[in-house]
């Protein structure tokens, strides 16, 4: 079953696991929709999925400035090494935000949550992953 948003339990334990006050990166892996698939309504021009989540990004990276984050690498996905045989990805991004509380201030903002549906509509399957660049491995 695809995973495009968290579910409420899953951003219950990111908020509970998660250390305050220290910083935060997402590793984001997505998986694009041929074509684009917006809520009936929803005003938005035909387009192929990575086009929509370039449609959100341009306004994300902005939304992840505002709280004080940055965007640290976005690259094409070649090939899953290590991991199920059918779970390949389209891209990666890695996001690096001061705190936890920033990046929850971020999903918060009207403008951020005005792009979001270009995400939901890009996406076929995606992960975030909540990380600790403090930590050694």
């Amino acid at each position: 079953m695809p995973s495009i948003n968290p579910s409420a339990a899953q951003f219950e334990a990111f908020l509970a696991r998660v250390p305050a006050d220290e910083p935060v990166v997402m590793l984001n892996l997505l998986r694009f929709r041929e074509l684009a698939e917006y809520p009936a309504g929803f005003d938005a021009t035909p387009c192929s999925g990575q086009e929509a989540y370039s449609r959100y990004g341009a306004v994300a990276v902005q939304r992840i400035a505002s709280v004080g984050g940055r965007l640290l690498w976005a690259g094409s996905a070649l090939t899953t090494v290590i991991g199920p045989e059918d779970e390949e990805w389209d891209s990666v991004v890695l996001a690096e935000y001061p705190s936890k509380q920033a990046f929850a201030e971020m999903l918060g903002q009207p403008e951020y949550q005005a792009v979001s549906p270009h995400r939901t509509a890009a996406l076929a399957d995606s992960r975030l992953v909540a990380t600790d660049p403090q930590a050694n491995p």
